[in-house]
């Protein structure tokens, strides 16, 4: 994914550091799930709490994110839909998406000198079904060998 505030593989601990040193209501990343595979969790500061929401890959390649409860589960072309949306007020977050979290410089100039294979990964993985998405993964990790 080429969003600058998608932080990849990040433990809890460190995303809670970035969000508490940006100190603004509203600021946010989104990171992989430690606990759950193959989900996203997007992590949200408000009054120095971090409020974290899991965000699902669905079989037809759209996101759904899980947010309070008793609010219907919502779901989305893509991840810039869902942050466009949530970037708006009472949407069913603690707050508003304000403030992107970005990735540090060292790490995104890493992403930009990638793999052919890691592009074509990505490029599966924004418009693939789920089983392609695995075959496409499996594919990859062979090619890298």
């Amino acid at each position: 994914m080429e969003f600058p505030f998608f932080h990849g593989k990040i433990t809890k601990n460190t995303c809670e550091e970035l969000l508490s040193k940006k100190k603004k209501n509203g600021s946010y990343l989104i990171r992989e799930s430690e606990s759950v595979e193959g989900a996203l969790c997007l992590s949200v500061l408000f009054e120095d709490l971090i409020y974290t929401y899991r965000i699902f890959r669905e079989h037809q390649g759209y996101f759904r994110i899980q947010t309070s409860e008793g609010v219907p589960d919502r779901t989305f072309k893509t991840l810039k839909d869902l942050i466009y949306t949530f970037e708006k007020p009472n949407q069913g977050l603690i707050i508003n998406l304000r403030y992107p979290v970005k990735k540090p410089k060292a790490l995104r100039r890493h992403q930009r000198f990638k793999s052919e294979v890691d592009n074509i990964y990505d490029d599966c993985q924004n418009s693939c079904t789920f089983n392609q998405l695995i075959q496409c993964k499996l594919l990859c990790m062979f090619a890298q060998q």
